[in-house]
């Protein structure tokens, strides 16, 4: 695989948040035309004071985008908004120099957003990690709204990924393509689970993630709710 490039106008700041849902934490970005004198910060994190201010020393901060309200990206937004006086945008905007265009992506939320930045990146939240596969959040989240999402980041091309959680990726194009994979391996998988008599989300959950670690499986219920519904 090529290596991913983040773009000069890109930095990541990391909250101090590591575990098993989040990864080595959540990805907060920032992001700036190197010409300009303002920022635009994309999931400002958990309530951390520390890691808030480190976001807001790269300020002046023009505006806070959100790709969805789990609080692992959105807990620390009020505080941060009293540190940098920024407002909360919704839709596409353009700032800091840079055209950001707004994709809703709904499935792993149903408020979950992506960004399309100058053409150039896409920042997917937790619709596409930088590493494994993520949770259809059901009730909230739809499997088959995922699904779509992915068929319409799939066809962005050869972006890079600038994930909510994990490394850049170097293309949303390929993530996208192998998460559809996974998902339909997936659900094949839960058919013949119910086809061997598994009645229940716990015992799918059993059956097909019996090699997922045991600290992961209420994440992979909730996914598995969400693939019961889709094939109903």
């Amino acid at each position: 695989m090529i290596p991913a490039v983040v773009p000069g106008w890109a930095t990541l700041v990391r909250a101090p948040n590591p575990g098993p849902m989040t990864l080595d934490g959540t990805n907060t970005w920032v992001l700036r035309d190197p010409s300009a004198g303002s920022c635009v910060v994309v999931d400002p994190g958990p309530l951390d004071e520390g890691h808030l201010a480190a976001v807001a020393a790269h300020g002046p901060v023009e505006a806070v985008l959100l790709t969805h309200g789990h609080p692992d990206h959105v807990e620390g937004l009020p505080r941060f908004l009293e540190l940098t006086g920024a407002e909360v945008r919704t839709g596409s905007v353009r700032a800091a120099g840079l055209v950001i265009e707004a994709l809703p992506t709904p499935g792993h939320t149903a408020d979950s957003v992506s960004y399309l930045v100058d053409g150039q990146a896409v920042l997917t939240g937790d619709t596409i990690l930088g590493r494994g596969s993520t949770v259809v959040a059901w009730p909230d989240g739809n499997l088959g709204d995922y699904l779509a999402s992915l068929e319409e980041l799939m066809g962005l091309g050869p972006l890079v990924v600038l994930p909510g959680h994990g490394p850049v990726l170097p293309s949303v194009a390929e993530a996208a393509a192998r998460y559809l994979a996974h998902r339909h391996d997936r659900l094949a998988q839960v058919r013949a689970a119910v086809a061997a008599g598994a009645s229940t989300p716990r015992e799918v959950v059993e059956a097909v993630y019996a090699e997922v670690d045991p600290q992961l499986w209420g994440a992979a219920e909730l996914s598995v709710r969400a693939q019961l519904e889709y094939l109903s």
